[in-house]
């Protein structure tokens, strides 16, 4: 029993460690001052833009911009594929311009290993109004290049959403496997906009 207990306590207190080994830290988008378009066409019947964004001490943030909607990728994307698959909200939508970056300190280096991202979707059922939604989003690292939504917090009439984003993060985004895990997605009073990929 006593074998048990020391165990149990060994554990709690190597999760809390690892959970205080992550911090916060916070950079602005602002498309007209910190990014620069790649690809884009403004032809007849089509506006789209694609745009490569300072992010969080050169991790870069990608937006894909195409009828009135939004896909964004944060981190490094595969080595000369700069347009990772399209996730968005089926609404026209557009992001916030405060992400948040979850960071875990390894050896004296910090590594952002998941976004926070408030968005703005407009509802289905009244396009006048507005859902927000924290979406938790894997940073692709250099060498495995991949990031995708790790889950949706319904932050509208949500008063803990931050806190349940964050948790989701920490949780899932380092272990995450895009296309084969699912996202986590957390509503409360309004339902959780449709997804589009």
């Amino acid at each position: 029993m006593k074998y048990l207990l020391i165990i149990v306590f060994s554990t709690l207190l190597s999760s809390g460690a690892q959970a205080s080994n992550i911090d916060s830290a916070y950079t602005e988008l602002k498309p007209e001052e910190n990014c620069s378009p790649f690809a884009g066409g403004n032809g007849e019947g089509e506006h789209w833009s694609d745009l490569v964004c300072s992010g969080y001490k050169g991790y870069p943030v990608l937006i894909y911009y195409s009828d009135a909607r939004e896909s964004l990728f944060y981190g490094f994307p595969p080595s000369g594929h700069l347009a990772p698959a399209w996730e968005s909200f089926s609404g026209f939508n557009s992001a916030g311009p405060s992400i948040e970056w979850r960071i875990v300190k390894e050896g004296g280096r910090e590594i952002p290993f998941a976004t926070i991202h408030r968005w703005s979707v407009a509802d289905a059922d009244d396009p006048e109004k507005q859902i927000e939604v924290l979406v938790v989003e894997k940073v692709a690292q250099i060498g495995t290049w991949e990031g995708c939504s790790v889950g949706y917090v319904v932050a509208t009439g949500k008063e803990d959403a931050n806190e349940e984003a964050r948790r989701i993060a920490d949780a899932r985004a380092r272990d995450f496997e895009c296309g084969t895990d699912q996202p986590t997605v957390i509503a409360g009073s309004v339902p959780m906009p449709g997804l589009t990929r």
